[in-house]
């Protein structure tokens, strides 16, 4: 039993892109949902909602594809794990226009670019390209 929610968030989210899935239903947690929100932003996801069941509450992502089919998430990886987190400074972001990195910082969860923006640095949870 994995006590990493949000790897087990983004494995999810990997393997239902892998198998062409419309959607996808995980517990739901805030920072899922900031992450999910962080996804929709930058347009890996189509959508996402919560959705509230009589015993728990899920969040349902769903995904979207290129007009071909292809995978808009090509890539998404978890950098910080509960037995090994890495934290970086806002000057020290590597990133590029085709990955974002997504970081939880004292300003909440946010991408790299507005890390870099309001020159604040965190925990780099996850990498998505």
């Amino acid at each position: 039993m994995s006590s990493d929610v949000i790897s087990d968030m983004l494995t999810a989210i990997r393997n239902a892109t892998l198998v062409y899935k419309e959607k996808i239903d995980i517990t739901y947690s805030n920072i899922k949902s900031e992450i999910a929100r962080i996804l929709k932003e930058e347009g890996y996801i189509a959508n996402y909602k919560k959705v509230d069941a009589p015993n728990k509450s899920y969040l349902r992502i769903f995904l979207k594809y290129g007009p071909n089919r292809e995978q808009v998430i090509r890539e998404i990886v978890r950098v910080s794990k509960p037995g090994r987190k890495i934290y970086v400074s806002y000057k020290d972001i590597k990133s590029d226009e085709f990955t974002t990195y997504i970081l939880t910082t004292p300003k909440g969860i946010i991408t790299d670019k507005q890390a870099k923006k309001l020159k604040v640095g965190g925990e780099i949870i996850c990498y998505v390209r």
